[in-house]
Order: structure tokens, then C-alpha cells, then sequence
């Protein structure tokens, strides 16, 4: 296992599962089912008997370095990549696997967002390993693929050749969250997974792929590598940064490489980026109410109440709602309205930075 490297994406906000993701402390820091391990913590988890403790890294915001050390404390100072600005997952997973290159050439590198829930964790790992054993033998870039079990349009969708041999499937096409009718036409297809947006890959198959086709980032992450694991790290690090546009390593790398496979992959898996995603995998009560929080209900069914234990809800006469607080913070919404909280967002940003 010496050579095989985690890396964990944790510096996202979480706007869409405001107000209990907040910038001071997003969902990823939360125990966010009631399973008495964090987001975070269950990513790290995940990947025991897969890599060794000390090969387990998180790119996160500077801001976090505290709260990542505090929930996951085996982890050093080095472990903790600290961006110097957000830039979405391409610079980040840059950043992690020139820096993990440097360590150890030889690498094989699995990254994975730390707000995922996967359920069938045995499954997962023998999945990750098969990903891992091919790209360690190939110039490959690996990708999870989930079995999709609707037609789901909040997610991108994978097409594969079915006439690949064994459990690694060479992609053919990525498609961003299609319309309703063409999720029906994937779902009907087949040939498509969901991307979970989980890779792997050798830290050389990564770094060629950047020189390829990010050539930019590739050289500004070449230069600032000299000055990884010494202490001109961070201002080299700022510098590569200023050279990096913002954009996503599907966008970069991905939909552009020739090189691309995925393993299908049944492992019970969600992704918990909203608040019908936490409804949808919360254990529900006898009118399908899916509670955590200290609460007195009458005729209320269909709805996700999250708050503070030490504060009694009442709730009467309600169907299909969302009721969060945290903090200095209540909102109370339709669920089905729910991707109407980025906007609520932006408005609650210009009543003061102390409610985001």
C-alpha cells in the first residue's frame, strides 16, 4: 500500500445546504445523517486497509486547517494543503498530485470529494482497488462510475463502450447535467453511469495529462513542485495559483483525454450536495419526516427538520417543507424549492457576512 495516496476535496462552502453549511463552517465539518462521524471523517474512514494514514491528504481552504487537524488528527502539517485561493478541482487535485509526486514517483493517486455518502463500503473498496491496479499499469484516468437508478438531471453522466472486456470500460463521452429527456434516453441507454467525480490515476498519468492539456497549469504547478516540502511552499504555491483559471478537472481534463475509463460501480452512493439528498438518505418517521432535531409534530408529513437539540420545534399542518437552523440562521422552505437557496444565499450576503 506504500504507494497508493488518498487525496480529500474538502474546501467547498456547500451553499446549497445553507443555512447548516456555512462559510465559518461548511457541511463537510457537520455530522450531517447523525452517525456520529463527520463528512470528512467518513471520507477518511472509507479508505483504511486502502492506503496507509500518513499517505491520506485534504486540500481544503487555509481557514479549515484547524478544523481539518481538530476532526482528523492523525494528519501532519504537510497533509493539510492549504489552497491560497479557490479555483475549483482543477488546480486543486493539480496542487495535491505535483505535490504528492514529488514525494514518491511512483504514486497512485485516488481523489474523492469529502461530502459523499456510500453506503456498501466493502463494495467500494474492491472497486477502488480494481481502479487502482489498472492505473497503476496504464497511462489511464480512472473515474467511478455509479449504476444510475433514475433519470437524474443534478448529475453528469459517463457513456461507456460496452464492448470493453472486463470491469474497466473505456469512456466515450462525458455529458453535464442533461434535460429530463435525455436522462430518460441515458437511463434507457444502458451505457451511462453517473459521475461521481471520484479518480484515480498515477500521479505520471495526472502530470502528462496536465502538460497536455492544461499547459499553463502544468508549468506554473512544474515550478512551484522545486519548492514543495520546504518552506517557500506557500509563496510558490501563491504564485502557481495566479496562473491558474478557474475550472473543473472534468472540463480540463476529462471530457478532452483520450485516456479516459471508468469502473461501474454499485456501491450505494449519493451525493450530499442538497437538502432533498440528505431528506432522500435520512431515516424517516412513521409520516415520512425525516428529523433531527428535538420536535413536537401534528399533522406534518413529507419534511426534513434540522436544528439545534437544546431548542424545542413545534410544528403543525405542514407538508413537504424544509426547516433548518443553525447558528443565527432559520429558514423555512419548500423542499421543493430548494434550489432556490443559492439565492437566498446571495440575498442573506447583503444583510451581512455574519448570516453566510
Amino acid at each position: 500500500m506504500e504507494n497508493n495516496y488518498v487525496v480529500i476535496m474538502a474546501g467547498g462552502i456547500g451553499s446549497r445546504f445553507w443555512p447548516f453549511s456555512r462559510q465559518s463552517f461548511p457541511k463537510q465539518f457537520h455530522d450531517v445523517l447523525g452517525t456520529g462521524r463527520t463528512l470528512i471523517q467518513q471520507t477518511a474512514d472509507r479508505f483504511e486497509g486502502i492506503c496507509p494514514k500518513e499517505n491520506i491528504y485534504v486540500v481544503t481552504g487555509g481557514e479549515y486547517k484547524e478544523l481539518t487537524q481538530k476532526q482528523l488528527p492523525f494528519m501532519t502539517d504537510d497533509q493539510v494543503l492549504c489552497e491560497p485561493g479557490r479555483r475549483n478541482t482543477g488546480p486543486c487535485i493539480g496542487y495535491a498530485c505535483y505535490k504528492i509526486q514529488k514525494q514518491n514517483p511512483n504514486a497512485n493517486i485516488v481523489v474523492a470529494p469529502a461530502d459523499h455518502i456510500i453506503l456498501k463500503e466493502e463494495e467500494f473498496k474492491k472497486k477502488i482497488n480494481i481502479a487502482i491496479d489498472y492505473a497503476s499499469k496504464n497511462n489511464a484516468l480512472v473515474t467511478l462510475g455509479i449504476e444510475p437508478t433514475h433519470a437524474n438531471t443534478g448529475y453528469g453522466y459517463i457513456q461507456f463502450e460496452e464492448s470493453s472486456d472486463g470491469e474497466v470500460k473505456k469512456v466515450k463521452t462525458f455529458t453535464e447535467k442533461p434535460n429530463l429527456e435525455l436522462a430518460n434516453m441515458f437511463l434507457a441507454s444502458g451505457d451511462y453511469t453517473w459521475n461521481a467525480g471520484i479518480f484515480v490515476w498515477s500521479a505520471s498519468s495526472l502530470t502528462f495529462a496536465f502538460s497536455k492539456y492544461l499547459p499553463e497549469e502544468a508549468d506554473a504547478f512544474n515550478q512551484a513542485q522545486k519548492s514543495f516540502y520546504t518552506p517557500d511552499e506557500k509563496e510558490a504555491l501563491r504564485a502557481a495559483y495566479t496562473r491558474c483559471r478557474s475550472i473543473s478537472i472534468d472540463n480540463g481534463l476529462m471530457e478532452k483525454a483520450e485516456n479516459v475509463y471508468v469502473v461501474k460501480s454499485d456501491i450505494g452512493w449519493s451525493d450530499l450536495g442538497t437538502w432533498r439528498s440528505v431528506y432522500d438518505n435520512s431515516d424517516k418517521d412513521e409520516n415520512e419526516n425525516a428529523i433531527d432535531a428535538t420536535v413536537m409534530i401534528y399533522d406534518t408529513t413529507n419534511c426534513v427538520v434540522k436544528t439545534p437539540k437544546d431548542k424545542l420545534v413545534v410544528l403543525s399542518g405542514l407538508e413537504g417543507y424544509i426547516v433548518s437552523e443553525f447558528d443565527n440562521v432559520l429558514m423555512i422552505c419548500k423542499l421543493e424549492d430548494e434550489q432556490k437557496v443559492k439565492q437566498f444565499v446571495a440575498d442573506a450576503e447583503k444583510k451581512g457576512g455574519e448570516f453566510i
